[in-house]
């Protein structure tokens, strides 16, 4: 994935080109105190206040017409707690940058998803994750929240301060205020062994729960029009560190997976009826591989094809039934879907509107090339994840509004309550907070 947002003229746009937005100023504050003095300018002035970070939600979560805070300059590791094991990043700082001095100085995160160009702030704020066993989202790491409110003062938060809090501003959706800096839980940097390789999607089907089971973190992509997957299984390793060697990993990972991959989905937009026989040799593309390196290098991967995207979590014990149903409704429709379907895992966590909140889950997240129609296939997605009990990704395109997500998480009224005291005047309030969580 390429890193960031855009803006011209004035005008903002997220990386996936699904949303723009024209706010009335746009704000990048270099300290905290700076930030609270802007929310209490916007209040004064009547506007509403949102932050963006690197601009990869899919949906309008962080538009606004009002002020956009742009966290560039709060950047960088504030404390490193070696007793404790935290680190405290400041919330503009990307993941990319902080996984590397991390490493630098022998630290790591447990669990992250397949990307690293995203903030912190706007990686948990949306519940990014990746896939795991028993190491759960990005959010689920935090040890220690600070954010201004909407009368501009700082709240600090934790399991012991602010519980109420930190119990929901983890997975926050910026409804209730701007995260200025998280405290994560490190560990000492390990080592992951990645085995990769092509599998049949009925035995991944048929042997979803074992390879569940006995992998820590599990992952596999299903191509449209095939019945083929390519699966990732990573687990801890005693070493030695064998990274890919890097004319392979280039070949594969550069030239395969982002330039051969971009111009085959060039030709699919133009000629729909070739993205079949396109799946098919797409799908035996690439051939197994291990290698074994640190965390981020292992879970992270470059994603520079542009394209839009939807994803569910359901419940894990529904994941087979519901992928089953999804691939009997393309193979039986006329569309033409060139991207593969990703299938990971989470377990249960305690976060308030987490897309895990209480249940163990499995996500599947269909994609559609940037530029060509994807509302008739994402329609019929979405209507088999939500017959399943799906939640959507809250940074992914979905068209589900407060009524149902009242009844698809049993504490969305906690989260509604606290939104109240916090932001009682909508300060950070727009169209997507609208919909999803009621006036």
């Amino acid at each position: 994935m390429g890193s960031t947002a855009s803006a011209r003229n004035g005008t903002w746009r997220n990386w996936g080109g699904t949303v723009s937005a024209r706010p009335a100023r746009e704000v990048a504050p270099a300290s905290v105190d700076e930030l609270a003095a802007a929310v209490r300018r916007a209040a004064a002035d009547g506007l509403p206040v949102k932050a963006v970070g690197a601009g990869h939600s899919f949906t309008s979560i962080a538009a606004t017409d009002g002020v956009l805070i742009r966290p560039h300059l709060l950047t960088g590791i504030r404390d490193i707690d070696r007793v404790a094991g935290t680190v405290t990043v400041e919330a503009g700082t990307p993941l990319k940058r902080l996984n590397v001095a991390l490493a630098r100085e022998g630290l790591s995160l447990t669990n992250m998803g397949d990307i690293m160009e995203q903030t912190v702030a706007g990686a948990t704020s949306t519940g990014t994750h990746g896939t795991g066993r028993d190491s759960a989202s990005v959010a689920a790491q935090i040890r220690g929240l600070e954010l201004v409110t909407a009368d501009g003062s700082v709240l600090t938060c934790s399991e012991k301060e602010n519980p109420d809090v930190f119990a929901a501003a983890r997975i926050g959706l910026g409804a209730l205020g701007i995260v200025t800096a998280i405290t994560f839980a490190v560990e000492p940097v390990f080592l992951l062994t990645a085995r990769e390789e092509p599998m049949p999607f009925e035995r991944v089907c048929a042997d979803f729960d074992q390879l569940h089971a006995e992998n820590e973190h599990f992952e596999f992509y299903w191509f449209p029009h095939t019945g083929n997957t390519n699966t990732k299984r990573n687990n801890r390793s005693a070493g030695p560190q064998r990274p890919v060697p890097g004319l392979k990993g280039w070949f594969e990972d550069e030239f395969l997976s982002n330039g051969v991959f971009r111009a085959v989905n060039w030709v699919g937009r133009a000629a729909p009826a070739t993205i079949p026989a396109i799946a098919r040799i797409s799908s035996r593309a690439l051939s197994a591989r291990t290698y074994t390196d640190i965390p981020y290098k292992v879970f992270t991967s470059p994603r520079r094809v542009r394209f839009v995207e939807m994803e569910y979590a359901v419940p894990r014990a529904a994941l087979v039934e519901t992928l089953r149903e999804l691939k009997a409704m393309v193979d039986r429709s006329p569309l033409r879907v060139s991207f593969p379907v990703e299938v990971r895992t989470a377990p249960a966590d305690d976060i308030t509107l987490s897309t895990a909140s209480g249940r163990d889950s499995a996500y599947i997240a269909v994609h559609m090339f940037k530029g060509t129609p994807y509302q008739g296939y994402f329609t019929a997605a979405e209507r088999i994840f939500t017959a399943h009990e799906g939640r959507p990704h809250w940074g992914k395109i979905h068209t589900r509004d407060a009524d149902h997500l009242s009844r698809a998480y049993p504490r969305f009224e906690e989260f509604t309550a606290l939104r109240d005291r916090l932001d009682p005047e909508r300060r950070f309030h727009n169209d997507y907070l609208r919909r999803v969580l009621g006036a």
